[in-house]
């Protein structure tokens, strides 16, 4: 698993980032929001540690952005305790709320706890327009006619599928569907990209596969 720390306390970024290697998950810094922005050009990550109060870009600000437009759970991490500020990290998106100081060992549990809820939230059964998927049996129906993919094109619209509307990133569909060892060319992608927009035409799906331009892709509901 991997975690972003977007903090601009060096000391807190080094003090969290020893603790969760150390539970061996992988650690990606970052000193502001726009710098952590910067990072998921070309890293994913499946949560991320963000302190409220940093320069150039809040907390609050970041997690909107992380929550809505990445889909990537954030626990707050800052000094503040007061109600209305838990109220606002919440309305952001947050997951979780952590005031410092804190107890090492509480930020593992609450970490652990958040990765174990989105795990879950990847449906068996996924409905978006006149699609449907099932991950369990491999099966893919679309106006009610059973379509047969290939299983790399099966996980990429599934994956797509379970984020309607969420950009995936190219990295992040890579990384899943061929493994982070994979040495091959992004044409690879690009190509099975282009026989699932083949199939769903075909079949009329009331749905398509976006291209955002320098990011990744993100399926929507067109009818």
């Amino acid at each position: 698993m991997r975690i972003l720390v977007v903090d601009d306390d060096v000391y807190i970024q080094q003090l969290v980032s020893i603790h969760l290697s150390r539970e061996g998950y992988q650690v990606f810094t970052a000193n502001h929001g726009e710098e952590a922005l910067s990072l998921l050009e070309d890293k994913t990550v499946d949560i991320a540690i963000v302190d409220v109060m940093m320069p150039k870009m809040d907390g609050f600000e970041l997690t909107k952005i992380l929550s809505v437009d990445f889909e990537i759970p954030v626990i707050l991490l800052t000094a503040k305790g007061q109600l209305e500020d838990k109220e606002r990290g919440f309305l952001s998106g947050s997951e979780d709320y952590i005031v410092k100081p804190f107890e090492v060992k509480e930020l593992l549990f609450r970490v652990a706890v958040v990765l174990r809820r989105f795990k879950r939230a990847m449906d068996t059964v996924i409905k978006v327009g006149n699609l449907m998927i099932n991950r369990k049996n491999f099966e893919v129906i679309i106006n009610d006619k059973n379509i047969l993919l290939p299983l790399k094109e099966f996980e990429i619209l599934s994956l797509l599928a379970n984020r309607i509307n969420k950009i995936t990133q190219r990295a992040e569909l890579i990384e899943q569907v061929w493994g982070v060892d994979y040495e091959g060319s992004e044409q690879t992608l690009n190509t099975h990209i282009n026989r699932i927009r083949e199939r769903l035409k075909k079949y009329a799906a009331s749905v398509e596969i976006q291209t955002v331009r320098g990011i990744g892709y993100k399926l929507e509901v067109t009818k």
